[in-house]
């Protein structure tokens, strides 16, 4: 994943990213696929594997919304459906959730508002 590392742009662009029900490849593939489309703002998820232990259950990076690097070309592939939660401002986290209906089905989709704030939870599958 690229690491762009602006520190100028508006905070209420920053959609964070968890995903889970996944492993190593599957949280590298959609991590990778959204670096394509945003800026990724901090290089969280995946980290290099280690040689020995247990893998984490929940893979998180930090996206800006409104610094659009491009599209994919072609549905990325994942091997199994995967959670994410997508937590940031309104418009920001509809634009992440836009992109992401773009690149892979999605199956489900649960949200809850806040006053400044919205969470998003939807299933990603492949296409």
């Amino acid at each position: 994943m690229r690491s762009h590392g602006k520190d100028d742009h508006p905070a209420d662009c920053d959609v964070t990213v968890q995903l889970s029900e996944c492993g190593r490849a599957d949280a590298e593939t959609v991590f990778d696929a959204l670096d394509h489309v945003f800026a990724g703002c901090e290089d969280v998820a995946p980290a290099p594997q280690p040689a020995a232990g247990p893998e984490p259950t929940v893979w998180m990076a930090t996206f800006d919304s409104s610094a659009h690097s491009g599209d994919i070309t072609g549905p990325p592939r994942i091997s199994t459906p995967v959670e994410a939660l997508l937590t940031g401002d309104h418009h920001a986290v509809d634009e992440v959730e836009k992109a992401l209906g773009r690149l892979f089905e999605v199956r489900s989709t649960q949200s809850v508002s806040g006053e400044h704030e919205k969470e998003s939870r939807l299933l990603l599958a492949p296409r």
